[in-house]
């Protein structure tokens, strides 16, 4: 028996994607649209005039509907700007999330074909042009200088662009310019990599409709959002959750996007929240947890504030002072924080739940855009991950759905067209009946709340949203010296590689227990230098036993995982 709980009966407007863009331009023409924290303020009919510009210069460089336009950089204005240039114009957009390392990224702009390619200056530094042959031309997000021309008529276009926008607009640029062709319902929009590395990369192929999908259950589901709203951009631009949510859907609703440029250290969350005040906030399960384990559970647990908290009306005065501190110290002017990305603590939610913090969490995946489940705070059921969002189903693939965890598996017009040149994992995740095959495993209750149980996919959340893939990690670990096989976990939030030796090998060279942690140490340095910040190992663990397997032989990694 499978059971499922099924909302794909709603409204579903095919409506053209760059409609919605246009729509919000022209109707929120002097509003403020973005603005980098502690920078410079772009107007909704400033960034319509430099999409524009751009626009010109695609065309006069010989860009095509269809063609790959790729953005490698920290959230800022010029990526919103130029992501929302290449969607207008009907380019398939590459977001690359700024951490990879240098070979992964030139990896993406490779393997997707990409002819433009926006980056930050900072990460243009440690890259190499001639290992991108295929790119016609580097622009830096920084001021849309070309710094890489291989095609002339780019570099004509970008001397010449003021020239040629006052041709093309010889009075001035109006909301009646503001006109973007119509784009496929099911034609590609986006191709959003997953992972950086070569070995692992997935390119998901997502629609415009996947894009359309998730715009419409924001507008329908979370609070109403108004024009003129804030919100803050924390999360990573190049990953679906904050592109969506923190991104795409406030544009589209005539919102003010601030981004945090630099790196969002709680100290610097805070005094954006307190100074912004946003409307609505959108973050990972890692910040929330830190917030509280770090600032709020730590005054709760001296003598005397274990002891006032067993008197009923006292706790219930602590508790709402504790609450009220929360609230304001997330800028007071909130609706709800939506948790997302990742299994949430369960201390922590417990404690949330307690204090009626308005909080909530959904479930998705790059795959779907990225949204699965989600519930309103006011009907959100503490542990769950919420229900199936209008216009997708969800099904738990069990015979006892309620109580024995199966695999979830989603079907509507989230979900991706495939993987971009791998049509084998295709067909393994998307059945011909259009159901997705997300490798998560979870229960869902009568109501149709789901209840995630394990991440057979085995994905670690970083500290700003990236998406880990440990797999990729122990790959090159267990080419190093010495090393037999590892398991990636994290612990107390930070990654611990588990390692079981080739002590056959260290028994013939006469090494001892030491000298072996000794080669792992050195391991563990070189493999750290190939890695992202938020990859790096902190420690590797050895083990003298071979990890315990399946009869496929795939190591049993939930057996390491500590909770």
């Amino acid at each position: 028996m499978i059971d499922y709980y099924d909302r794909s009966d709603s409204v579903f407007t095919e409506k053209n994607l760059n409609a919605y863009i246009s729509g919000s331009i022209t109707s929120n023409w002097d509003r403020e649209a973005f603005t980098d924290y502690k920078g410079a303020t772009l107007l909704y009919r400033d960034v319509a005039r430099r999409i524009a510009k751009l626009h010109i210069l695609f065309g006069e460089a010989g860009i095509r509907p269809g063609d790959r336009i790729a953005l490698c950089g920290k959230n800022s204005s010029n990526w919103g700007t130029a992501c929302l240039a290449a969607i207008s114009y009907g380019a398939v957009v590459v977001p690359i999330l700024h951490e990879f390392k240098a070979d992964n990224i030139h990896h993406i702009i490779n393997h997707s074909e990409t002819r433009l390619f926006f980056v930050g200056d900072q990460i243009w530094e440690n890259l190499n042009e001639a290992s991108m042959p295929g790119v016609e031309g580097i622009i830096t997000l920084d001021d849309f200088q070309v710094v890489i021309s291989r095609d002339e008529r780019l570099s004509e276009a970008r001397e010449h662009l003021n020239e040629l926008f006052g041709r093309k607009y010889p009075k001035e640029f109006t909301k009646a310019d503001v006109r973007y062709p119509e784009v496929g319902f099911d034609d590609l929009a986006m191709i959003n990599y997953t992972s950086g590395s070569t070995g692992f990369s997935k390119g998901v192929m997502l629609p415009y409709r996947a894009l359309i999908s998730n715009h419409l259950f924001a507008r329908k589901a979370i609070y109403s959002m108004k024009a003129g709203d804030k919100v803050i951009s924390m999360l990573p631009m190049a990953h679906m959750y904050g592109f969506a949510f923190e991104f795409f859907h406030e544009f589209v609703k005539g919102c003010h996007v601030y981004f945090l440029t630099r790196l969002p250290s709680p100290k610097i969350i805070f005094q954006a929240l307190s100074e912004i005040r946003p409307t609505i906030i959108v973050s990972v399960p890692l910040v929330i947890e830190k917030i509280i384990k770090k600032n709020i559970l730590p005054r709760l647990e001296t003598p005397q504030m274990k002891f006032l908290l067993k008197v009923p009306i006292l706790n219930d005065q602590i508790k709402k002072k504790v609450r009220d501190e929360l609230v304001k110290g997330f800028g007071g002017n909130f609706y709800e924080v939506i948790i997302g990305g990742a299994a949430f603590n369960q201390e922590v939610e417990k404690f949330l739940a307690s204090l009626r913090f308005p909080y909530t969490v959904g479930y998705g995946a790059t795959e779907c855009a990225p949204i699965i489940t989600y519930e309103d705070k006011k009907n959100f059921v503490p542990g769950s991950c919420g229900k199936a969002v209008p216009n997708m189903e969800v099904k738990i693939l069990s015979n006892d759905p309620e109580n024995i965890p199966g695999e979830i598996i989603c079907r509507g017009p989230n979900v991706m067209l495939g993987y971009y040149k791998n049509e084998k994992l295709t067909e393994e995740t998307i059945d011909p009946d259009g159901w997705m095959y997300t490798g998560d495993l979870g229960i869902m209750d009568k109501e149709g709340n789901l209840f995630i149980k394990g991440r057979s996919k085995s994905l670690i959340l970083g500290p700003s949203g990236q998406n880990i893939y440990p797999e990729e990690i122990e790959d090159h670990l267990n080419n190093m010296q010495l090393v037999n096989e590892s398991v990636v976990i994290s612990e107390n939030d930070k990654l611990v590689a588990l390692v079981y030796p080739d002590f056959d090998e260290a028994m013939k060279s006469g090494m001892s227990d030491e000298q072996i942690a000794a080669v792992m140490e050195q391991n563990r340095t070189e493999l750290n230098a190939m890695l992202p910040a938020y990859e790096k190992i902190s420690q590797i663990r050895i083990y003298h036993e071979e990890f315990e397997k399946t009869p496929k032989k795939s190591i049993k990694r939930f057996l390491y995982q500590k909770e």
